[in-house]
């Protein structure tokens, strides 16, 4: 059985890099160990840290044999020494806990699934100090101070609105980061574009940052590749209700997909172009299209497996009421002109 201690930080000469660190873990390397590499021996004694962190923990000195310094690929002898000094995230220990309601649809132990509404900003940054996602969960678990990001695994963009999963431990946290990389998590959207769709179809296409404006993402040759599948759900006369699904999680990427194939979201501020107006709409639905202040995107469904049970899970959620209210002026905009 490995044996774990906490002893204070000055045992060995090698201090603590700063103070966003836990007290440092010793424990014994069992011989069993005797011959690996020690990123290799660290992945199977610390098993809810991924194997990627772990190897940045070496590299960034927090892991210390027998007091020194050393490799990712260092072969252990077996009976040395071992100090980890955890790096807690950077900046979740100076996130200050909100009491911003949250939409929870499920909750267990290990995750929380939640209901973004639109307008709320999911990581702090330049002019979103505060009022955040990340500060919601602080205040309604103190503990996700201790995961990296909070738990957040992935994001939604500030006005898409959907569900979202929160890992509310390490080893959930390293689970469902492992499961977004295979692409075994579901995510599926339901959006509002400009231009009639006649059938569904896939955009394959890599984005990457744009050479000019910093903030929009765009499609380019050498950007990270890129899946998303679309089908249409409902025609309009200038429009299409669609339901997409992700391979990949990109930035803005459903967002930047249909802008590349010209049919952009709906309300979207940054992708969007100019706005289609169907001749001789009803003034309810001019106002409604002109006065569509978000992109009209939603994640609707959301699937995975459970870090713990191991059992498929999935969740569904509504459309929001601006989405509800725009696809029943339109559906009567397209009844009364006969499309």
């Amino acid at each position: 059985m490995l044996e774990w201690r906490i002893i204070p930080e000055f045992i060995f000469s090698h201090p603590m890099p700063d103070a966003t660190a836990a007290a440092p873990i010793i424990k014994h390397v069992p011989e069993q160990f005797a011959g690996q590499r020690l990123d290799a021996a660290l992945a199977s004694m610390f098993p809810e840290y991924s194997r990627s962190r772990l190897q940045q923990w070496i590299r960034d000195g927090r892991v210390l044999l027998d007091g020194s310094v050393v490799k990712p690929k260092t072969r252990l002898a077996g009976d040395e020494t071992l100090q980890l000094n955890v790096q807690m995230d950077d900046r979740t220990g100076e996130i200050q806990p909100q009491a911003i309601p949250l939409g929870i649809v499920y909750e267990d132990e290990d995750i929380i699934v939640l209901d973004k509404p639109a307008g709320l900003v999911v990581h702090p940054a330049a002019g979103h100090a505060d009022g955040t996602l990340v500060n919601a969960l602080l205040h309604y678990d103190s503990a996700l101070a201790c995961v990296p990001r909070a738990g957040i695994v992935h994001r939604l963009d500030k006005d898409t609105t959907g569900l979202m999963v929160v890992a509310r431990n390490l080893t959930a946290h390293k689970h469902l980061v492992e499961e977004l990389q295979q692409r075994t998590v579901e995510r599926e959207y339901q959006a509002i574009v400009h231009g009639v769709i006649t059938a569904g179809g896939v955009v394959d296409a890599p984005i990457g940052r744009h050479a000019r404006d910093r903030i929009r993402m765009c499609v380019r040759d050498d950007g990270k590749p890129a899946v998303t599948h679309y089908r249409v759900i409902a025609r309009f006369r200038e429009h299409t209700h669609l339901r997409l699904k992700l391979e990949s999680g990109r930035t803005h990427q459903i967002r930047v997909h249909m802008q590349h194939i010209r049919h952009s979201l709906v309300g979207d501020p940054v992708y969007g172009g100019r706005q289609r107006i169907p001749t001789q709409a009803a003034p309810e639905l001019v106002e409604l299209l002109r006065g569509f202040g978000r992109q009209a995107l939603h994640a609707f469904r959301l699937g995975l497996v459970h870090p713990a049970s191991g059992r498929q899970l999935s969740w569904k959620s509504p459309l929001p009421e601006d989405m509800v209210r725009l696809l029943a002026a339109l559906d009567q905009d397209a009844q009364k002109h006969g499309s």
